[in-house]
């Protein structure tokens, strides 16, 4: 019997899943040293044809309604034709230097500067780097790349590429394991989007590993078990699965959290009936909206239950953009989602370029919302946008990272001039409270707002002084009364003006957050597409009472509003 070996990652997408191990890599790799004849002609020509392929793969995607997934891919093409990675390659080969070695030492030197950069987020962007080298490799190698196998599997590499994750998507892939990356990488973001559970940074031994051998990869405790014992598998697929389990025949499982995999009609993972409103045990009724990007995240959300989007985010499409989206930009864009969503709750949110969602075109200048503030005539052209193509939705249009009552007042001005230009209803207008100063305010912003969504991720990382990106952020962390506090805080001033409060951030899917924020009033929450089944489910096991005396125990515990997230 073959032992069972065991490695660690950080879970980026939560979930359950089995299958064959699968790495797919062409036999040279950034890591191999084993030279590769070619000549500067034919490495150009590599790079060329990588840019190719990874440009049209996104056309598809934005053909099928995909426009997040799309530019996540199209980035993968502008660095492949990028002058400072080619020329290296080309001008190192033509001196004498095999042509392996050229692309990897390019790639490393670009992918050295962007891992220098102070911000995280953008020094992540080094793994794109990578893992287009790996693809110029396999190309000037043959593209030598194994197929799949015909079952589930699940993908381990150094370098994950989302482009890969899209490609093996419909293939059988239920599970993603990297040894580079973290939770903001595009590979990480694809996983989520997809529901396919996925570990990162993981132990390198895991390489080793052999292809085609069972495991299991639970993305929730961070482990990946490879040639368990059948009672392991059994525990995962059932015992039919764990009589057959040996390489060549595993079945297909994967459970990331409502993704693909059996779910019991009347079990908790259950997708919700649409008919029928959620409500918690004790008859309290709770909204449950999705958060999306993409047209694909927006059918998969509806099809588990969700009863529309809280919140759509607009910046995707146009990470690698070079200038401000055009109105008919942001229309394409916008169409393939917001046609899905008649007579439903859209709430869409205006640019966000802020962390690693910075175009190049605003690198070292504003970002965020300052920066559309700035350049009011792409404000414009946006709100015309979204007011078009968001007509026979029930509309909302969110303003992110507000810092003053001043800001959400000039996007509303511009809301209202450009509703009747259209001759359109005025939407409502919101905010994200994602700010702590802003939550310590909130009553001072409730005049203007239609409606708050708390943003938990950016508000628990302002009150650590974490960045986003750092390994011990996790959503969890909005269970500290410090944070609680501020939500709590948000919620009471909302109530008191009658404007109604969401939450969409990642702690609303978090088993050990949401019994609070039921708590402390909250009754609308927006979380992944994947996630809606099972966040249904526990709140439809939830007492509000009970929530209410949790939530108390633990806002007993948080004293005064820190000084650093006081308004002043």
């Amino acid at each position: 019997m073959t032992p069972t070996s065991q490695y660690r990652g950080l879970p980026v997408s939560e979930g359950m899943a089995a299958g064959q191990l699968y790495s797919g890599e062409a036999p040279v790799l950034p890591g191999n040293l084993a030279p590769v004849g070619a000549t500067p002609e034919e490495v150009r020509d590599a790079f060329a044809a990588v840019a190719r392929e990874r440009s049209a793969l996104a056309a598809q995607l934005r053909e099928r309604g995909e426009p997040g997934q799309a530019e996540i891919v199209g980035i993968g093409a502008l660095i492949a034709a990028d002058p400072a990675l080619v020329d290296p390659a080309v001008a190192a080969t033509a001196q004498g230097t095999d042509a392996g070695t050229a692309v990897r030492y390019s790639a490393e030197a670009q992918a050295a500067a962007l891992a220098a950069l102070a911000s995280p987020d953008l020094a992540a962007r080094a793994d794109d780097v990578r893992q287009v080298a790996s693809a110029v490799l396999a190309h000037l190698a043959g593209d030598s790349e194994p197929p799949p196998p015909a079952t589930s599997f699940i993908l381990v590499r150094h370098d994950v590429d989302p482009a890969d994750l899209i490609r093996f998507a419909e293939a059988g892939l239920v599970g993603v394991v990297s040894v580079s990356g973290g939770a903001t990488s595009h590979a990480a973001i694809i996983a989520r989007g997809l529901g396919v559970p996925m570990l990162a940074g993981a132990d390198p031994g895991v390489l080793a590993a052999p292809a085609g051998h069972p495991a299991i990869l639970d993305a929730v405790s961070g482990r990946l078990t490879v040639d368990p014992a059948p009672e392991e598998l059994a525990a995962v697929t059932g015992p039919t699965a764990a009589a057959a389990a040996r390489p060549g025949n595993v079945p297909h499982v994967a459970e990331a959290n409502g993704g693909p995999g059996p779910v019991r009609p009347d079990g908790p993972g259950a997708v919700p009936d649409p008919a029928t409103p959620l409500r918690t045990a004790d008859g309290q009724r709770v909204t449950l909206l999705c958060n999306v990007a993409s047209a694909a995240e927006t059918r998969l959300g509806l099809a588990n239950g969700a009863e529309g989007v809280g919140l759509l985010r607009t910046e995707i499409p146009f990470i690698s953009a070079t200038a401000w989206p055009t109105r008919a930009e942001h229309a394409a864009a916008l169409d393939p989602v917001l046609g899905l969503l008649s007579g439903r709750t859209a709430v869409v949110r205006l640019l966000d370029f802020s962390g690693d969602k910075v175009p190049s075109f605003l690198a070292g200048g504003q970002a965020g919302l300052a920066a559309l503030l700035a350049h009011p005539r792409a404000l414009d052209d946006q709100l015309a946008a979204v007011l078009r193509s968001g007509r026979d939705t029930r509309l909302g249009v969110m303003v992110p990272m507000v810092a003053s009552p001043d800001e959400l007042a000039e996007v509303k001005a511009r809301l209202t001039k450009a509703a009747v230009e259209a001759g359109s209803v005025m939407p409502e207008i919101g905010m994200m409270v994602e700010v702590a100063s802003t939550a310590a305010a909130a009553e001072a912003f409730a005049p203007g707002a239609g409606f708050f969504s708390i943003g938990t991720n950016d508000l628990t990382s302002e009150v650590f002084g974490l960045d986003r990106a750092d390994p011990r952020m996790r959503p969890a962390l909005a269970a500290d009364p410090r944070v609680l506090a501020l939500i709590a805080h948000v919620v009471a001033a909302a109530g008191a003006a009658g404007v109604k409060v969401s939450v969409c951030g990642d702690a609303a899917a978090d088993p050990a957050v949401l019994p609070l924020l039921i708590g402390v009033g909250v009754r609308t929450f927006s979380v992944g597409a994947a996630r809606v089944p099972q966040v249904a489910g526990w709140i439809a096991a939830a007492d509000t009472a009970e929530c209410a005396a949790l939530a108390a125990s633990a806002l007993a515990a948080a004293g005064p509003l820190p000084a650093q997230v006081t308004a002043p």
